[in-house]
């Protein structure tokens, strides 16, 4: 799953991972659960890290961690994101992503053929 970036926020419009920033005391599989509930208004329950890369941004360095995961309840609503795509990834290359998923994306590809 892909969502759209808002377009009032950086990185407008570009397409990324749902999830976000990993607050004081709180674990990252517990900061997925949390993002997905917050913006798509879903109940994830993470399997294992798939992979993990850091990006430097002209303003911000950013650690990522993308998780397997699996959908435990809800349907995915768009609270916080333009728009959000179920995706394969053969379909990638569609997608304008944010530079920090490019090591992310190419791991994927990688990964499905």
């Amino acid at each position: 799953m892909i969502c759209q970036r808002p377009v009032h926020k950086s990185c407008a419009l570009l397409w990324e991972f749902v999830g976000g920033k990993v607050e004081p005391g709180e674990t990252p599989e517990e900061a997925l659960v949390r993002e997905c509930r917050e913006e798509l208004d879903v109940t994830v329950r993470p399997l294992s890290v798939f992979t993990q890369t850091t990006h430097e941004y002209p303003d911000v360095r950013v650690h990522l961690t993308l998780f397997t995961a699996e959908l435990v309840s809800g349907e995915p609503k768009l609270l916080e994101h333009n728009d959000m795509r179920w995706i394969l990834p053969s379909e990638i290359p569609d997608y304008p992503f944010c530079p920090a998923d490019a090591e992310i994306l190419n791991t994927i590809i990688k990964e499905s053929e």
